[in-house]
């Protein structure tokens, strides 16, 4: 959820009246209900019980409410301390997934640009494995990546979200899937898999847990060119279910049931820390954080 988003469910919470909320807040009591929806989806839980005549807050309402007016405060006075004489100027190098730039980025932007608007954000996007390479070569200030295994030495990390780490199939060729049984035949069924980064190395380790010499049919760059070789039929890959989610391809993909699941992904932003003494990625940095 966004500020704007919260800022609204912060005056309905006040209001408990959505026709109020939506006419104080100039949207349409339509676009108020469909927020409120999208929140309590986010947040996995109802916040308001309503009827005809009342609207009251759930437990996990209240708990919202209190995250909402400290987030909000929180905002107001990141944006006056650097509302002053000394705006922050120049350029922030930025590198993330195609992915990353859809999902993640556009909220993190959006703060960022009302904040500091003489910052300017130079983006590049590629394949994620890349990232902390780039990271420790300077190419660019900041990264948002999936957390590593092992903290590395030198980078900060805070998260933003979490997603699962998926094993794909292509329903239209079934015959990619080989079964021994009702288990799959890891030998025999071809893999896609990404020639390097974290997805790789859960998935070697997941595999050595379980004795088992996959059958690797391609490596390549890239999770979305991972979804791309499986709706071909070409065989089966793992990749994060928000990319997944995100992928014209998505409907040409079905997630395998396939047991024991391989760890989430924690995605975040990451720089190298001494960046954070750099005014323009401390501030960056914080607005980051803030939801």
């Amino acid at each position: 959820m966004d500020m704007e988003e919260l800022k609204l469910f912060r005056h309905l919470a006040e209001s408990l009246h959505f026709g109020k909320t939506s006419r104080a807040c100039h949207v349409t009591p339509a676009a108020l209900t469909r927020t409120i929806q999208r929140i309590e989806a986010e947040v996995g839980e109802r916040l308001f019980d309503r009827d005809n005549r009342s609207v009251r807050l759930t437990r996990a309402g209240e708990g919202l409410k209190q995250y909402a007016e400290e987030s909000i405060e929180r905002w107001k006075t990141l944006k006056e301390s650097l509302a002053s004489d000394t705006a922050l100027h120049g350029d922030i190098s930025l590198y993330c997934s195609v992915t990353a730039a859809y999902s993640i980025l556009p909220g993190i932007l959006s703060r960022f640009r009302t904040a500091c608007p003489e910052v300017h954000i130079k983006l590049q996007t590629g394949d994620a494995a890349q990232g902390v390479a780039r990271l420790r070569n300077n190419e660019v200030e900041v990264i948002i990546d999936a957390l590593p295994d092992k903290q590395a030495h030198g980078l900060e990390f805070m998260p933003l979200t979490e997603t699962p780490l998926v094993f794909i199939a292509p329903p239209a060729f079934p015959e990619t899937v080989i079964r021994d049984g009702p288990e799959i035949d890891w030998r025999k069924t071809p893999l896609i898999v990404a020639e390097q980064g974290l997805s790789r190395e859960r998935l070697d380790r997941w595999f050595a847990a379980k004795k088992i010499l996959p059958n690797i049919y391609a490596q390549v760059a890239g999770n979305e060119a991972i979804i791309a070789m499986v709706s071909l039929g070409c065989g089966v890959g793992v990749v994060p279910l928000l990319v997944l989610e995100k992928s014209p391809l998505q409907e040409q993909i079905t997630v395998l049931e396939v047991f024991p699941r391989l760890a989430p992904f924690s995605l975040g932003v990451c720089t190298v820390k001494k960046n954070l003494r750099n005014p323009k990625i401390q501030a960056f940095w914080e607005i980051s954080g803030v939801r």
